[in-house]
This record gives C-alpha cells, structure tokens and sequence, in this order.
C-alpha cells in the first residue's frame, strides 16, 4: 500500500463517481459551502464530500468505518517516514461547532512505503475508513482511526499547519475516563465523547490533531526507543523528586503524555532526560495512539531539555546493632553482560546500599543467560557479581540460592531467572539445611523454642499451581547477633497481559492480578504457618512483588495482620521503585512480621528516575533490631 500524487482533475472524477457507487453522496442534495459536513454527516458536494470531522465523529470508533471516502480535503501537519507504520496526519483547517470530533487523522501509506508529502501541503485524500488497534485487539486497546489505501493529491505547498490546540493543567479534566457500558463488556467505545469531563476523552477528542504542550516537567526518563513523559500538570499527585505519583486505581495521573519525535534522529538526537527536568519550550505535532503509552504527542517541533540535576540517592549504614535487609532486581543479569554493567551494580550495592548484610537479588540468570541450552546453575553469574562489590570496596559475600529447573520458572527463555541470597558473613551467618531443591518445599519446625525451617535455603510451596510458569519463593534461614531471622525473597509474576490504563475498557482488565493474589495468599500461608510455631519469630517477605501498596495482591499478603508493608512507613510522596510511562509506583516491597516494630526503610532511588540505568528498579532497605 503506498500513497500516490495524481492529477486532481483525473482523480476528481474517478473518486466521485467511486463514492456515489458507494452510497456515500447524495448528488441531487449537493452543497456549495464545504463547511456543511457537520460532525457526523456527509455533505453532498462532491468537491467536499466528507470532511475528517465526519470521519471521527463523536465516538472513539468512526461511524464510516470500512467505507470509502473521497477527496478528503486537509493540510499535511506531519509525516512519519520511519518504522512499520508510515504515513502523515492532515487536518480540516474549517473546524466543525462539536468539541467531540477531531479534526485531524493519520493517512496509513503502508508498512515499508514513505510518504510523498511534506508538512504544510494542501492534500485531498481517497481511501477507505479503517480502525486500527494497535497490539491487536486482545491488547484491549483503543483504536487509532486512520485512512488506508490511500491515494493523495496535492493541491498546493507550502502552508502553515493548523493552529495547535494547547493541552494544558486546565483544558484536561481531572475525572480520568466515563465507566464503560456493562453491556458491552466494559467498553467505552461506544459512547459519546465528553472531553470537558474526561482526560481520555478530551484526548481522543484531539486523536490525529495538532497538539502543543507548553514548558512541562518530565515524568518518564528517555527510554532506549527514544520517547520521554511529561506532565502538564506540575501539582499533580507531585512525587519528592519531580515524578508523578501512582497512588490509587481511582486516583489516574491525567496529566501525563508521551512525547516521541519525527525529527530523524541523524538531524537531531532526541533529548536524553531524567524525571524531574524540564522539556524547555515544550512541543507541537500530531496526536497520535500507540501501543506502549497510548496518546502520544508525536513532535515536528521539539524544545530542549533544561536539567535538574537529579541525584542517585544513597541510604545511611546500619549501625552496630541493626541487621540491614535489601532487595534489588539487577534486571536478567548473566555473566555475557558488559563488565560495566557488574561493576555499577556492585558500586550501588557499597555505595548506595550501604553494604547490607542480606541482600535478596531477583533476576539471576543462569551461566548462560538466554541462550537456551539447558544451563540451570548460576554460580557465575553470582561470582562475577560479589567480585564486583569486592572490587568496588565492599564485603566478600557468602551466598545461597536454588536453581529452577529448566524453562519452568518464566522470564526471558533460556535465562533461567530466580532470587538469590548474598549475605555478609562477618555480620550473619546463614542456617544450612540440607535437602532443598527445586520441587521440594521447605516446612517449619520448632527448636529451641524457636520456628526453624525444615529447609534452609528452601523453596516455598513450589508444587502450588499458583507458581506455574514463575519464580518460586526462596526462604532462608539467618542468625544476627544470636537471634534467627527468616526472610523470603519473591519475584511474582508480571503484569503482562493487563490492559493499559488508556484501554477501550474502563475500568481496564487485569489479569495478570488472578496470579499474584493467588501467590501472595500462599506466602500469606506460609508465614502465618511460622507465626503459628512462634508468635515472635522475625520474619521478612522481600523482594519484586509487581504489584502496588494498595493492590489486592499486597492485601492478600497481609492478610490476618501477618505482615505489613513497610513501603507504607514512607511519606506517601517517596513510596515508589519504579516508573513506567511517567507514573511512579511501587512493585519492589519488604513487609515485616509483627515482631518488627521498630524499622527504618528506604526506597533507594538509584535506576528508575534516569535516563541511564543499571536496572529499571529501585532497590529497597530495611534496618531493624532483632
């Protein structure tokens, strides 16, 4: 499929009659004026017989879906020459009187096809009407309503593209999205568009057109695929450090919006940013709707980036008496990652981990990363990484951990990933108990008055259907200072397969949630097993939980008041360990038996916020007095 530039007077005739064929016009009630075609409605004049306003119309899929329609009329705002999906936006300079219907569209010219025309060409474009979801409809998605099949003629050059309309703190409402209709399985594709009520609708009011966001704060740090996150909203649910903060499911950041650029990266590198900064003198383009972030302002003028300076954080060092508990996800770390990427990582364990005494790791892979080849064993994936905090001034840590068996426990295929223990033997010593494996749960047993594990390091409850195809806990069984203390590092399952908070239904689907709670109430089990034998046993649930503070999944682990969420001790403005399209929130959580009263806690902010990470998760601290 490409587009093509024809003759107008040999194209006009030939569409005209194509459309009349169609039942699109209506010839005997043709109209002089081109700015009949309301919003909804066709005119009649084969010069101006649909008008991009009649293509949208007022809900999120287009009333002409699947039709042919002929000599669109509209000015060039855009073009797209790169990637699968090429084409360009054009808009209606002859606005309708309803706020509901956009009046710019992309023009799909084909996967592998460039656009002929440059921004500010008059065009009339025929084709045919069509919705596109982007991810596929099991995505659950919204569409993108676009023009396929294009044939294009250019009228004349050279124009200046309609004038933006500015999203701003106050033309986005503060409601995120209308509830979807029962009847059609939660979807909102069918209603009206409100866009002084809703955010999702105000944008899908916008979908193809021209759009500006003045001077905004960064909310989402330049990712690897060269896009970043604003915010036009500087005092929404405002984080410490400048991010903006995902505190509830009713509770949406609405402000946020994804910038790419059509400016070729060889003419122009896109800006590298941090959360925090300021995209100085914002950017304009067109609307668009993708798959990873939905509305996104695809940029023809993009501003600079002003720096703020934002720093890697550092927790304090446990003192004397305190035992210091982390977690960190090092992100499919294998011994054929770049030495540099080691040597950062064991840098942030001694600088600004402080040199815990137990560390929980999430991620290892096995000694062969992805390659698939039935490696299991991950001794030097560790190595290379205890060497590396050596190297950077740090303890020589012990360590302890099971390996999966093969392809069984998720992640990147062939990796193998699990949790592993790293300990500093010169502050806590670690209980062997042997017989522990893959498939064989450990137990609890009393001794010396005391809940021990019947395996250490052991596996929890690995045979539960809710761990199939995921990472199964790993208990461990320590003594600090004569006292034992027992901590279970997680990785949960992902939360892939949920819709995206821009979905076609509201609220959006997430399914991913079914395995998670089901997981988190059998590591509920299991600690309520160990408070059973003992009421004051020290116990620790550590690690990647993929889920919020106020999700059911982190209810269901405290379920019965066996644990609480030490995340919750923070001001809410600094509970977060992750960011993901400019909302910061919380995945990475320790939750503490009701023994541990008196803790200190901290989300260590050293990855998520930046533009350059050694991880895309925060590690997390916990000190306390056994």
């Amino acid at each position: 499929m490409s587009s093509s530039v024809v003759p107008r007077t040999a194209a006009l005739a030939a569409l005209v009659a194509a459309a009349l064929a169609a039942g699109l016009l209506a010839g005997s009630a043709a109209s002089a004026d081109p700015s009949a075609a309301g919003s909804g409605s066709a005119a009649a004049d084969p010069a101006a017989a649909v008008r991009i306003h009649d293509i949208q119309g007022a809900t999120r899929v287009s009333p002409l879906v699947g039709k042919p329609v002929a000599e669109v009329p509209g000015i060039v705002t855009g073009v797209r020459a790169y990637g699968s999906s090429r084409g360009f936006w054009f808009q209606d300079p002859q606005a309708d009187e309803n706020p509901a219907t956009s009046e710019g569209i992309f023009v799909f010219t084909g996967q592998g096809s460039t656009p002929t025309v440059k921004t500010g060409d008059e065009v009339r474009v025929s084709g045919t009407v069509a919705e596109f979801v982007p991810g596929g409809a099991s995505s659950g998605n919204q569409s993108l309503t676009q023009i396929s099949r294009p044939t294009v003629t250019v009228v004349s050059s050279g124009h200046e593209p309609p004038a933006p309309v500015t999203v701003s703190a106050r033309s986005v409402p503060d409601a995120y999205a209308p509830a979807g209709d029962p009847a059609a399985g939660g979807s909102v594709n069918a209603l009206t568009l409100r866009p002084h009520a809703y955010a999702l609708d105000y944008y899908e009011s916008l979908e193809g057109s021209n759009v500006r966001v003045g001077t905004s704060r960064i909310v989402g740090a330049t990712d690897p695929f060269s896009e970043l996150w604003v915010t036009v909203k500087p005092f929404e649910n405002r984080s410490a450090r400048g991010g903006a903060l995902y505190n509830s499911y009713a509770s949406q950041n609405t402000g946020r919006l994804q910038i790419q650029s059509l400016i070729p990266i060889a003419e122009r590198p896109f800006p590298k940013a941090d959360v925090g900064d300021v995209l100085t003198g914002g950017a304009e383009g067109p609307l668009d709707f993708n798959q990873f972030g939905g509305y996104t302002l695809t940029a023809r003028t993009l501003g600079t980036v002003t720096s703020r300076e934002l720093e890697r954080e550092s927790t304090r060092p446990q003192r004397r008496g305190e035992l210091a508990v982390a977690t960190y996800n090092v992100e499919n770390l294998d011994p054929s990652d770049p030495q540099e990427k080691f040597d950062a990582l064991g840098r942030a364990v001694v600088g600004n981990l402080a040199s815990p005494d137990i560390l929980a790791l999430e991620e290892i892979q096995d000694d062969s990363g992805p390659k698939n080849d039935g490696t299991v064993d991950s001794d030097a994936t560790v190595r290379k990484f205890t060497e590396a905090i050596v190297a950077a001034g740090g303890p020589a840590y012990d360590w302890r951990g099971i390996s999966p068996e093969n392809n069984k426990d998720g992640g990147q295929p062939g990796g193998n990933i699990r949790q592993v223990f790293l300990y500093n033997p010169e502050r806590v010593s670690f209980t062997d108990r042997p017989g522990g494996d893959a498939v064989t749960a450990t137990g609890v047993a009393r001794e010396h008055g005391r809940a021990a594990l019947t395996l250490s390091p052991g596996r929890v409850d690995p045979a539960n259907s809710a761990w199939e195809s995921s990472r199964k806990p790993l208990a461990g069984e320590f003594v600090f200072r004569g006292r034992p203390v027992i901590v279970i590092a997680n990785h949960f399952a992902s939360k892939g397969g949920d819709e995206g908070l821009t979905s076609h239904r509201q609220p959006p689907n997430r399914s991913s949630e079914v395995q998670r709670l089901a997981q988190a109430r059998s590591v509920n089990t299991f600690v309520k097993e160990i408070l059973r034998t003992d009421r004051r046993a020290d116990v620790l649930v550590v690690g990647d939980v993929n889920d919020f503070e106020f999700s059911a999944t982190t209810e269901a682990l405290t379920d019965g008041g066996a644990l609480y969420p030490a995340v919750k001790s923070l001001p809410k403005k600094d509970r977060y360990s992750y960011v993901y399209q400019g909302n910061s929130q919380v995945l990475d959580q320790i939750l503490t038996s009701p023994s541990i009263r008196d803790f200190s806690y901290d989300s260590v902010h050293i990855n998520a916020e930046f533009a350059e990470q050694n991880s895309d998760h925060d590690p997390q601290v916990l000190r306390f007095r056994p």
